[in-house]
């Protein structure tokens, strides 16, 4: 763990303090506990997860600067990541978790009763079903996602979900650029904007890293998201 406070200070500049190093600590544990027994995630080794999954979480913090967000939901999660890692930094955060798969909800609901986290809401749920609730309707501050979907089918899960002011939050590969690129009329359509494409390096990890990062400038108009499976069937 002490490689993980150095890199995330020399990074991103992000201190982590001794009770955050201890929730990270425990939710490494649970996620190693879990995935023996249940499919979580593919990285199975205590390096992997501090780099891949918890440094690789910490990263999306270059995305907002200063300026960290009060609301975010993390669209896709998985076992959590990056949103539970992003709230153990910053506590006061309201985050809410979307995952369409069960066992990876329960894990998240374990995870945060097991760390006591408040103001955290795990939803099982498709992303196209939340957008076009009210509640849930352009009330973020941002929206992030990581590993998810090409980019053009992603804006259409994650936009809805951003008031205007806001912004969105694509955790990529190598293909980033040109699914950038590939997203530009789905962005104007949805209300978005590119702002940057930002190269991302994790010690040890060849694959290229990006964050996209997209500022919503207008309202997304009513009838997007589309009903459930069409954005991916039919991308804007």
């Amino acid at each position: 763990m002490q490689k993980l406070i150095h890199n995330a200070q020399e990074l991103f500049g992000i201190h982590l303090n001794k009770n955050q190093m201890e929730m990270l600590t425990i939710y490494e544990r649970e996620l190693m506990n879990w995935n023996a027994k249940i499919s979580l995630t593919a990285i199975r080794d205590e390096e992997g997860v501090r780099t891949k999954h918890f440094l690789d979480s910490l990263s999306c913090v270059q995305a907002w600067q200063d300026k960290v967000p009060q609301t975010l939901v993390d669209v896709g999660t998985g076992a959590g990541f990056p949103g539970i890692v992003l709230k153990i930094l910053y506590p006061r955060l309201k985050l809410t978790l979307v995952e369409s798969v069960g066992k990876k909800t329960t894990f998240c609901q374990h995870i945060v009763d097991s760390l006591h986290l408040d103001n955290v809401t795990v939803i099982q749920a498709r992303a196209e079903a939340l957008g076009q609730q009210a509640r849930f309707r352009e009330s973020f501050d941002w929206a992030v996602a990581r590993a998810v979907a090409k980019l053009p089918v992603l804006s259409e899960y994650l936009l809805p979900l951003v008031k205007v002011g806001g912004g969105m939050l694509a955790q990529k590969g190598e293909s980033a650029p040109a699914e950038s690129h590939a997203a530009e009329n789905a962005l104007r359509i949805l209300g978005g904007k590119m702002r940057q494409i930002l190269p991302i390096t994790l010690p040890g990890v060849v694959e290229e890293r990006y964050l996209v990062i997209v500022d919503k400038i207008g309202a997304t108009p009513p009838q997007y998201p589309r009903h459930e499976g069409t954005p991916a069937k039919k991308p804007l």
